[in-house]
């Protein structure tokens, strides 16, 4: 195993699963399994193999259920050195931008590492680098699945852009490095924060990112897999290659 990274990893697990229902209704999504192995173990596996042992986890839907799963994970060898904790969404989820807003109390101030639980994928964290001075994300960017074909970001030597008809287009691979001041709209000194957790996406953030000239991207060419619907998994049963 590599020496400790400093880094710490955002792991998006708080999701419903509604196009995976009727799977969801008692599994919550980042317990389905692929080759006989729970999605987000795949992603502590691969955190854990680029050196990156302190995560955060943030749950809701059935999240009990990914508590007792990642904590006697925990216990077994190759798993001891991680240090997870867990940003619980208790009425319900808070979407990408909430949960993450929610959370940077546990990530701190630094840049880290987000993934989110329901992709299936090779990627390798330890390529992921880190942020440039002033730069407040770098997304990592795959070839258009069939079920996106236009893509969602455009890439511009290594700099993220605005998708259009005439650019190169790329789908967000559910990977990315952020630093918590892309959300510095939404930190308000503790005395004065709000007891409701506010529900938002982080996408209108990492776009006024891109406005701002602040914002990177990598493009990942291996194995990559949004585990959205039945019908995929299914799929991605047949057809993809067991993870290592």
């Amino acid at each position: 195993m590599p020496e400790g990274n400093a880094m710490k990893a955002l792991i998006f697990a708080a999701g419903r699963g509604e196009r995976l229902k009727p799977l969801t209704d008692t599994l919550p999504k980042p317990l389905v399994e692929v080759h006989g192995k729970a999605l987000i173990q795949y992603h502590i596996e691969a955190l854990l193999k680029a050196g990156i042992t302190e995560m955060v986890i943030n749950v809701s839907w059935l999240g009990q259920q990914i508590i007792d799963f990642v904590t006697r994970l925990s216990t077994q060898d190759g798993f001891q050195q991680a240090n997870i904790q867990f940003s619980v969404e208790r009425e319900y989820p808070l979407e990408t931008g909430g949960g993450m807003l929610k959370a940077l109390p546990l990530l701190g101030e630094a840049p880290f590492v987000v993934v989110n639980a329901d992709v299936y994928t090779d990627f390798d964290f330890s390529r992921i680098g880190v942020l440039p001075e002033g730069q407040l994300v770098k997304l990592i960017l795959v070839e258009n699945p069939s079920h996106n074909p236009t893509g969602d970001f455009a890439l511009n030597n290594q700099h993220l852009a605005l998708k259009t008809q005439q650019s190169s287009n790329f789908t967000y691979a559910g990977i990315g490095l952020y630093h918590p001041n892309i959300l510095a709209a939404h930190r308000v000194p503790q005395s004065a924060q709000c007891t409701v957790p506010v529900v938002f996406s982080i996408v209108p953030h990492i776009k006024a990112a891109i406005a701002s000239k602040q914002a990177g991207a990598q493009l990942h060419t291996g194995q990559w897999h949004d585990v959205g619907t039945l019908e995929r998994l299914h799929a991605l049963h047949d057809a993809s290659t067991p993870l290592g």
